[in-house]
């Protein structure tokens, strides 16, 4: 029998590994790169290039009052979604896996509800409800405040309870508790350090999801209450670089929040060796 070499061999699964790395991030960075030339494209018809490059689409863009207001109010909905959300799915979370472990399988099931229900069903709903009195907030943000928070649920309690699988969290407080401090004191000094990178993962995917979404702003608020996305979509007859200066507006925008999180989460000795 010939001899295996298993160095050779274990090149030969690195060089597949990486070709299928390649061509993954290939594929999936294709059509952001092409919607970004595109929006710098002064026009780009049947060759495999743009004729010329041109940065009048964002000027246009960014020099519309209607354009930034929908960018303003698709933030102050983010934001605040993600700020409720954080504020009680975070303790909901830790409650979970410190004082009723015994839920974690139900928690598992409840959290995929959101999206058992498809948006055009549950929105139809949500208007029966919320469109008359008591509570007339159809055509509000806050309607989508309330029904963001739904959808943000399964990310960060998903990515939360990851967090917390990999620590040993009541050995953790234990400890505290012996050393004089409470379980709030607890939480906040040694188990929310320890949920930075997970907290922060949640977020920004939380973020980038409801900045994409459009069933639901479209049906309960619509151009009462005019976001991003519904902004594209009156715009879609318009210009189709115009379309695109607007995607890669957004993008940029998610790129450079996702890369101050990123920094701002690494330890302070690691962002000074970084910075010399």
């Amino acid at each position: 029998m010939p001899r295996i070499d298993l160095q050779d061999k274990s090149r030969g699964w690195q060089l597949y590994h990486k070709t299928v790395i390649g061509v993954t991030a290939l594929i999936l960075l294709l059509p952001i790169a092409a919607t970004v030339i595109y929006a710098f494209s002064s026009s780009w018809g049947a060759t495999i290039l743009p004729d010329g490059l041109t940065t009048r689409w964002f000027e246009q863009l960014l020099s519309d009052p209607r354009f930034l207001a929908a960018l303003g109010r698709s933030f102050f909905i983010c934001l605040a979604t993600l700020a409720f959300s954080t504020l009680l799915v975070l303790p909901a979370v830790f409650a979970v896996f410190y004082y009723f472990p015994k839920l974690k399988d139900l928690m598992e099931i409840l959290i995929i509800l959101p999206f058992a229900v498809p948006p055009v069903v549950s929105s139809v709903g949500l208007l029966q409800i919320y469109a008359g009195e008591p509570f007339v907030i159809v055509g509000t943000p806050w309607i989508l405040v309330g029904t963001y928070f739904t959808i943000t649920v399964p990310f960060m309690y998903r990515a939360l309870a990851n967090g917390l699988e990999g620590i040993n969290l009541k050995d953790l407080i234990d400890a505290a508790h012996l050393l004089g401090a409470n379980t709030f004191s607890a939480f906040m000094r040694c188990i929310l350090p320890n949920l930075n990178r997970a907290l922060l993962a949640s977020l920004f995917l939380s973020f980038s999801f409801l900045m994409g979404e459009f069933v639901f702003a479209n049906i309960l608020v619509g151009t009462r209450y005019e976001t991003l996305q519904i902004y594209l979509y009156t715009k879609r007859m318009t210009s189709g670089h115009l379309n695109a200066a607007i995607v890669a507006t957004y993008f940029f925008l998610t790129l450079i929040l996702t890369w101050a999180a990123m920094y701002l989460s690494r330890p302070k000795r690691e962002r000074s060796q970084k910075a010399q």
